[in-house]
């Protein structure tokens, strides 16, 4: 597997990232929350094939949001997940971040297993999802 940062407007990021927000809006419905511009993308590619994605945002001077964080499903439950996971991490970390914040859902029980696996903690929802009864939030404290 290499994971690698891509820049928006990428073609393959930008599969990943139709995919991923297909699967959002089949769980959810429409409405999911955009990605700032800004935002640093990372790619896994397991034999030359785009399989998995996901980005860190700006919140603050110490604070990065994880967003898109995607595998296919085809390549699910193979380790991809946690290793994009982890150099989102040392990205968020290389950027001087301090935590990381991010929000997931109650349909997607997979990412609320691999988030508290990985030693995320659940928070008080931010943002617009202070009123989203279908929304879990989390954070982790990223050591320097």
């Amino acid at each position: 597997m290499v994971i690698e940062e891509r820049t928006i407007g990428d073609r393959e990021l930008t599969v990943l990232l139709d995919a991923a927000l297909a699967e959002l809006v089949s769980r959810y419905g429409p409405g999911r929350s955009q990605v700032k511009e800004g935002a640093r993308y990372l790619v896994a590619s397991v034999d030359g094939r785009a399989v998995g994605c996901g980005a860190v945002q700006h919140v603050d001077a110490v604070t990065g949001e994880l967003k898109r964080m995607y595998v296919t499903p085809g390549h699910r439950g193979r380790g991809i997940a946690r290793s994009l996971l982890t150099a989102l991490e040392d990205l968020a970390r290389g950027l001087g971040y301090e935590r990381l914040r991010l929000a997931t859902g109650l349909r997607q029980p997979e990412a609320i297993a691999l988030y508290e696996k990985c030693a995320y903690t659940p928070t008080e929802p931010y943002g617009r999802y202070v009123d989203a009864p279908l929304t879990r939030c989390y954070q982790k404290a990223l050591a320097q």
